[in-house]
């Protein structure tokens, strides 16, 4: 199985999925409203065309957002999800 680089957030999605596009835009306007949200390393795969790569991973529905190899959040979120993920992505960095 291929590794995810470990002190990024990974996030599994697909462009027109009204999930997904909510969580994206839940992690821009909380990377806009602090600074220290806007520094974590993200790294963003599109399920639809890095189909091969997503399906390595233990996941079945997106968005899915990894640490490292460890799953932080799948399926819908709201804004406080996508905070709570970010903020565990804070803890873990340092």
């Amino acid at each position: 199985m291929p590794q995810l680089p470990k002190d990024t957030l990974t996030l599994f999605y697909l462009p027109h999925c009204p999930h997904c596009r909510l969580a994206l835009k839940c992690l821009e306007e909380l990377k806009a409203e602090d600074e220290r949200y806007a520094a974590i390393p993200l790294t963003m795969i599109d399920e639809g065309t890095e189909k091969d790569f997503a399906n390595q991973f233990d996941y079945y529905y997106v968005p899915t957002f990894y640490l490292g190899e460890d799953k932080l959040f799948e399926g819908h979120m709201e804004k406080a999800d996508v905070k709570a993920v970010l903020d565990k992505a804070l803890e873990s960095i340092g």
